[in-house]
């Protein structure tokens, strides 16, 4: 197994943005997006961010209220999971235009929190705020009849997805339920709107860390794990475990900030690069004075070029509806 250190890529400047940064998604060869999904243990917004290789900056736009992802439209725009709602998020104009509503309604305390885009689909999940009760939703939004479908009810922080293609034209979904420390797989068929039981995939129970936020290499082989950390430690670690072997093939640590969050795949000048978000959400003074990179946007480069119409087939847009 080899261990490689991610580089500091940005310091987000401020608390409120080191506080819960996730969802890197790229959107084009140079620029990606990600979200501070809160601005602080006591705030009710957050926001999209975007960050530019090729000058440094990082714009920020707040968000009516705490997002779970944000995903790339074809208008230039963002799809946003936020609180209860999803809708279409204009950064031009900061307008906000929900399409779907009522999210949880039936039960209190949970938000939105990650998703992806699959197929024109949105899969995504919510948390209890609290981290303690099964209560939380699994859902898919179904492009062809625009219907919001529960796939579970009983997560409690429903975190990193990663889809692979069936042969036979189903999907398997792999899910992480953060507090079991596992990562499980089901058979999805979008049509029917179903799920079958969950299968177990990985057991990271002995593994540091929380599992966070989640991709795939792209061979489709192995799972790449960000590991939320919440005791003190010199760094954070970001695992890339084998989906046959189920063994730890290679990890990336992040000098300084424990809490990682989210892993993703993007382009920079051509070539491909992982960037990792971190966290400094419920650190005390001790372990954050420690953790001078707590919250830090952290980077690796494969030196590899890549196409990056190819990562976009793997990493898509979301079609806005008309």
């Amino acid at each position: 197994m080899s261990v490689l250190e991610a580089g500091v890529l940005l310091d987000p400047g401020s608390e409120s943005l080191r506080f819960l940064p996730e969802g890197p998604y790229p959107l084009d060869e140079n620029r990606f997006s990600w979200v501070a999904i809160q601005h602080g243990a006591s705030s009710s917004v957050g926001s999209v961010n975007i960050f530019d290789f090729r000058n440094g900056s990082n714009q920020t736009y707040e968000l009516p209220g705490r997002p779970g992802f944000a995903f790339p439209t074809d208008r230039g725009n963002f799809v946003v999971g936020c609180e209860r709602s999803v809708g279409i998020f204009n950064p031009s104009d900061r307008s906000w235009h929900p399409f779907v509503q009522g999210v949880d309604e039936q039960v209190s305390g949970t938000i939105i929190n990650d998703g992806l885009v699959w197929d024109g689909n949105l899969i995504f999940g919510t948390k209890d705020l609290e981290f303690k009760t099964k209560k939380a939703g699994l859902y898919l939004w179904r492009r062809s009849d625009r219907q919001l479908i529960q796939l579970r009810n009983d997560q409690v922080c429903s975190n990193g997805k990663v889809i692979l293609p069936r042969e036979d034209g189903a999907v398997d979904l792999f899910d992480i339920d953060s507090p079991t420390r596992k990562v499980v797989a089901y058979r999805l068929d979008i049509e029917s709107g179903r799920i079958d039981s969950e299968r177990e995939v990985l057991d990271l129970r002995s593994e540091t860390g929380v599992p966070d936020g989640m991709t795939m290499t792209l061979d489709g082989k192995s799972l790449i794990i960000s590991l939320y950390n919440p005791e003190a430690a010199a760094y954070g670690r970001t695992i890339q475990v084998g989906l046959t072997s189920r063994e730890v093939e290679q990890e990336w640590t992040t000098l300084g900030s424990p809490q990682a969050t989210c892993p993703q795949w993007v382009m920079r000048d051509g070539k491909l690069a992982l960037v990792i978000t971190t966290a400094v959400e419920h650190m005390a003074s001790s372990r954050r004075a420690a953790s001078g990179t707590a919250g830090y946007l952290f980077q690796w480069s494969t030196g590899r070029p890549f196409d990056f119409a190819t990562l976009r087939t793997l990493l898509p847009v979301f079609t806005e509806i008309s």
